[in-house]
């Protein structure tokens, strides 16, 4: 049976993405959430009845978190539709995802553990597609400059800056980020 206590239920995912993140997909045993989590051995087991599920909603948790509230969202909506208030967006973004560090790398873990599960690969795709509309339709409701085309080379782009960001941080320190985050801008959407 599982249970229902969704505040242990999210700090038992919180544990796996830390999990993730720190030992990969293949470290990620209900084991080793318990123990990240600190609670009983068996407790994960208790809530999520495979590994694949587990995985699964991590990858969800992972989303969940990256969500921006309200309030940031009715402060993304103001300001002109300019490219360099679409610039100044941009690095909000990329300063938000990568400060989320364990959960992107627990992501991208799961992108590699995607690769040898089909389940998992098919979920992922739907939702990463759902993400990329999300974003391409806030794009256009928005008023800012640039296309559908232009929103999916930006978040090429910046996908793989925040993982130069959190894996190799030392290859572009913070102004050179910056100036590569505007200059993405600047060059993928076009100015009238």
């Amino acid at each position: 049976m599982v249970r229902r206590n969704d505040e242990r239920r999210a700090a038992l995912l919180d544990a796996a993405i830390q999990v993730l993140a720190d030992q990969g997909a293949r470290g990620l045993t209900f084991r080793a959430v318990d123990a990240e989590a600190g609670v009983p051995g068996g407790t994960t087991s208790n809530y999520f009845a495979n590994r694949d599920q587990l995985l699964i909603q991590a990858g969800s948790r992972v989303y969940e978190r990256l969500t921006p509230d309200e309030a940031t969202v009715a402060a993304h909506q103001e300001g002109p539709p300019t490219t360099e208030r679409y610039a100044e967006l941009m690095s909000d973004l990329v300063a938000r995802v990568g400060g989320f560090r364990s959960g992107y790398l627990a992501f991208l873990e799961l992108r590699l553990e995607a690769t040898r599960r089909p389940e998992l690969r098919r979920l992922l795709t739907e939702r990463v597609r759902a993400d990329i509309a999300h974003n391409v339709a806030a794009q256009e409701a928005s008023g800012l400059p640039g296309d559908a085309t232009a929103v999916k080379l930006l978040i090429c782009a910046y996908n793989w800056l925040i993982v130069e960001q959190l894996t190799l941080p030392d290859v572009f320190d913070e102004t050179e980020r910056a100036q590569l985050i505007r200059a993405a801008v600047d060059r993928v959407i076009a100015t009238p």
